[in-house]
C-alpha cells in the first residue's frame, strides 16, 4: 500500500491501473455514481483527456481546469441570468470539489478545495430562498455549518444532516430542495476531522461540535429546533448514532446511514477495506487524515478507540433511531447494524440484501434510498 502524505501517486481502490480508473470514472460519470455525482460526461473526458498518469497534483489541477470554465461563466452571466449563474457556479464547484477529493493533502487539492468553497457560496447566494453560512464559538473556534429553510409562516422544524468521509457539508447543502419541499429546514455541517469542522475525532468529546451547533439553533425563532433530526450518511452515521444516546432527550430521531459503530474499527476488517475497489481511491489517505495518523499501524489503534460497544453506550437509552445499510457494503461491515439491532432500545432497519456502501444497488440508487427511505421516516418523526 502506498502511504505518502504529501502528493506521488494515487492508490486506486481495486489496484486499478491508469487506463482501468478512467474507465472506472467514465462509467460512474455516466450514472452519476458516488464520487461523482453531477459531473457531466463532457466536463469529465475534458478533464481525463489531460492526464496521463495517477500523479494527484495532476489530477487535481486537471478536473479544476474545466471547473474555472464555469466560474468564469457564472461571473459573466451573474449579472442577467441569475439561474444560469447558480448552475455555473454549481458545476464549479463539483468539479473544483472532485479535484480535492478524497482528502486535502497536496498543495492543489488544498488550492481545490478553496476554490470549492469559493464557488459553492457564490452558488448558495444566488438561491431562492438563499443558503446562509452559520459560524458558531466553540472554545476559540468556530463550527462552521449552512442553513436554509423554507418560507413558512411557521418556524419549520430541522434536519441536522452530518457529512462523512470524504464528503463533505457542501455535498449536502447542494441538495437541500428535497428536505425543503417536506418543509424541513436542513442545517449541513462537517464531521470531526474533516473540512472545517474545529474537532478532531480523537479528542475529549468531540461531538461537542454538535451540541454547540444544537445550542445555537435552539436560540434562533426561524426554525423550530425543539424539533430535530440528525442524519448521519457514511462514516457521519458513526457521529449520527452517537448523538442518538449523548443528545438523547434533545433529539426526535436520528438516522444511522451506512455508518460504523464498532466491528468496522477493528483490525482485520479496516484494514482489508482500505484495499475495496467500490472506494475509487486514496481510502487510506482519507482515513489518515481523518485520525490524524502517518501510518497505519497508527491510524488502526487510533480508531479502535471509537468503538460505541467499547465506550458502553449501546445499551443505553437512546433516541429513536433508523439504520440503513446493504449486506454487501465492503467499506463498512453490515455487521455494525446488527450490533446496533441486539442491543439497548429498538430500532427501525432497512437493509437491502443486494446493496453495496449504504444500501446502494442498481435497483435501489442512492436518490430513492433518500427518497422513499430515509426522507419519509426523518418527516414522520418531526411532524408535531
Amino acid at each position: 500500500m502506498n502511504r505518502n502524505t504529501d502528493a506521488g501517486a494515487l492508490v486506486t481502490g481495486g489496484a486499478r491501473t491508469l487506463d482501468m480508473l478512467k474507465e472506472e470514472i467514465t462509467r460512474r460519470v455516466a450514472r452519476s455514481g458516488p464520487p461523482l455525482g453531477g459531473i457531466t460526461v463532457e466536463d469529465a473526458a475534458a478533464a481525463l483527456q489531460s492526464i496521463d498518469s495517477l500523479d494527484r497534483e495532476q489530477w487535481a489541477g486537471a478536473f479544476s481546469s474545466v471547473a474555472e470554465r464555469h466560474c468564469q461563466r457564472g461571473i459573466k452571466l451573474e449579472g442577467g441570468d441569475r439561474e444560469g449563474a447558480a448552475g455555473a457556479y454549481w458545476q464549479a464547484w463539483r468539479l473544483h470539489h472532485f479535484a480535492r477529493w478524497p482528502t486535502e493533502n497536496t498543495p492543489a487539492r488544498l488550492h481545490a478545495r478553496q476554490r470549492a468553497l469559493d464557488a459553492f457560496q457564490r452558488y448558495g447566494r444566488l438561491l431562492d430562498p438563499p443558503m446562509e453560512t452559520l459560524r458558531v464559538p466553540l472554545d476559540g473556534k468556530v463550527v462552521v455549518a449552512y442553513l436554509r429553510a423554507p418560507r413558512s409562516a411557521e418556524p419549520a422544524p430541522v434536519a441536522l444532516a452530518i457529512s462523512g468521509l470524504d464528503s463533505r457539508k457542501e455535498d449536502i447543502a447542494a441538495h437541500t430542495d428535497a428536505y425543503l419541499k417536506r418543509g424541513m429546514a436542513v442545517v449541513a455541517v462537517d464531521m470531526p476531522g474533516t473540512g472545517e469542522a474545529p474537532t478532531a475525532p480523537t479528542e475529549a468529546k468531540p461531538e461537542r461540535m454538535f451540541s454547540a451547533l444544537i445550542d445555537y439553533l435552539l436560540t434562533r425563532d426561524d426554525v423550530d429546533a425543539t424539533r430535530l433530526v440528525v442524519q448521519g450518511r457514511s462514516f457521519s452515521g458513526y457521529w449520527a448514532a452517537k448523538l442518538a444516546y449523548t443528545e438523547r432527550e434533545r433529539l426526535r430521531g436520528v438516522v444511522m446511514h451506512g455508518g460504523p459503530v464498532h466491528y468496522t474499527f477493528q483490525p482485520g476488517w479496516c484494514a482489508a477495506a482500505l484495499q475495496t475497489g467500490e472506494y475509487l481511491y486514496d481510502y487510506f489517505e482519507a482515513w489518515r487524515a481523518m485520525m490524524g495518523a502517518t501510518t497505519l499501524d497508527e491510524m488502526l489503534a487510533k480508531v479502535a478507540r471509537l468503538s460505541l460497544l467499547d465506550m458502553g453506550l449501546l445499551d443505553k437509552p437512546c433516541a429513536p433511531m433508523l439504520v440503513v445499510n446493504g449486506a454487501r457494503d465492503s467499506q463498512i461491515t453490515i455487521e455494525d447494524v446488527f450490533l446496533l439491532l441486539r442491543h439497548g432500545d429498538a430500532k427501525d432497519a432497512w437493509v437491502n440484501p443486494q446493496g453495496g456502501h449504504m444500501g446502494r444497488s442498481p435497483e435501489w440508487p442512492q436518490p430513492a434510498i433518500a427518497e422513499k427511505v430515509v426522507m419519509p421516516w426523518m418527516a414522520k418523526k418531526l411532524q408535531s
